[in-house]
């Protein structure tokens, strides 16, 4: 029995020999790759298709996003109205979205209500309609959203950095108008569905309490869909020449949002893993650098944030924050002067130690539950990256010294390389 009038060993996170539960992996008859979890102690499971289907293949703006949006607006069986009152009836959730290289459809639902869900959403995929009716309301509801978010300075700052990054043009750049809206039409989706969905390339993703014959029963629904090929498209960033922007969106504006942003390269890179150390530490999480300077400090903001925006082919290092207008400036001279002091001065061991904790907590957080350790192997699968790479960064977080945070800092943490954004 457990003594307790003894206090408990108290163990630091990076000692954690943390694992990957692996995912059983097998192949429908049609040539679809699924992952699955077989975990948890509740009958709930997820279903994720995942189709290679996001604006990195279209031709036209928002057709991807409109595509995605209409699937579940319509078959030729049943109406939106039916769609949402069948799901609901059944205790399960739908839904779907669209990203730059993919666009997917997820379901949660009670283990026992499978057989009556899932022909509902290969309907969904080989039937639906896009009716005339429902894209008029979709185009009616994101323009008046749209005329909403345009009056918002983060809204507009986090659009024009990305075109400053990648260009307008490209899909990680380029942002919607409301004259895009009016270009869309019924026949251009319908197009796109029929080439990426009904015919496209997708892999799925399982996790729960699965039945035993799972395998037979997502081949017995869905092993019989037409297999295409990812449709093979180099598309060039082309970043802007002016690296530093002042926009004044709203006169009478009492709020800076700020952005600072780089290009980086993407998780192959060998100093991936090392970079997400000194991210972590530099405005990563609630105790960095940034905040404990520019939010407790100098009280600029309620919050600022480092991150690593990971896209397939491209990355880049972002720092983001919403301030007062008259602060603004002020805000973006600390966030250099924390650069150069993470380029000049070595991290103490304590302060290291403090994010290699945090770091390790959260991927002991991230690996809880099945839905957790399928997200993680669907990053890993979109992004082509082999099972080690969980545990080769582990073991970067674990490792990593001084000396190294100092390097990478160093080398990716100089102000000539970012551009650099206030929306006022």
């Amino acid at each position: 029995m457990q003594n307790r009038n003894k206090t408990p060993q108290i163990v630091d996170a990076i000692h954690f020999d943390l694992k990957l539960k692996k995912a059983d992996h097998f192949t429908l008859d049609n040539g679809a790759e699924v992952y699955a979890i077989n975990a948890g102690a509740e009958d709930v499971i997820l279903f994720e298709w995942v189709y290679s289907a996001g604006n990195w293949f279209e031709e036209q703006n928002l057709i991807a996003a409109t595509t995605n949006f209409l699937l579940r607006n319509g078959t030729v069986k049943r109406s939106s109205f039916a769609i949402n009152e069948y799901f609901e009836y059944y205790g399960s959730y739908l839904n779907r979205a669209c990203y730059n290289e993919t666009a997917t459809i997820t379901l949660h639902c009670l283990k026992k209500h499978i057989h009556e869900l899932l022909p509902v959403v290969k309907e969904l995929i080989t039937e639906s309609a896009m009716p005339q009716d429902e894209l008029d309301v979709y185009k009616q509801n994101m323009k008046q959203r749209l005329k909403v978010n345009l009056k918002k300075s983060d809204f507009i700052a986090s659009r024009l950095i990305d075109a400053s990054l990648f260009g307008d043009k490209h899909p990680y750049g380029k942002y919607s108008k409301l004259d895009d809206f009016d270009l869309l039409e019924r026949e251009q989706l319908l197009t796109y569905y029929n080439q990426f969905y009904r015919n496209g390339k997708f892999v799925m993703f399982v996790a729960g309490k699965l039945p035993a014959d799972i395998e037979i029963l997502l081949n017995n629904y869905f092993g019989d869909l037409p297999m295409g090929t990812v449709l093979e498209k180099e598309i060039k960033a082309q970043p802007a020449k002016e690296k530093k922007l002042r926009i004044v969106n709203d006169e009478n504006g009492v709020q800076g949002s700020v952005r600072i942003a780089r290009h980086f390269p993407n998780r192959h890179h060998p100093d991936f893993s090392k970079a997400m150390v000194l991210n972590a530490l530099f405005g990563g999480f609630f105790g960095s650098r940034l905040m404990r300077n520019i939010r407790e400090d100098k009280g600029y903001t309620y919050g600022i944030h480092s991150f690593i925006q990971n896209h397939i082919h491209e990355t880049c290092w972002m720092i983001s924050t919403e301030a007062g207008k008259d602060v603004s400036e002020a805000a973006i001279e600390e966030v250099y002067k924390e650069m150069k002091q993470l380029r000049e001065v070595p991290v103490s061991n304590e302060e290291l130690l403090l994010v290699k904790n945090y770091m390790m907590g959260g991927i002991l957080g991230d690996l809880n539950g099945p839905f957790q350790i399928i997200a993680r192997w669907k990053n890993y699968v979109l992004n082509n990256l082999p099972e080690q790479y969980f545990y080769d960064s582990v073991q970067t977080i674990k490792t990593i010294t001084p000396e190294e945070v100092q390097h990478i800092a160093q080398k990716y943490l100089q102000p000539e390389d970012f551009y650099e954004l206030v929306v006022i």
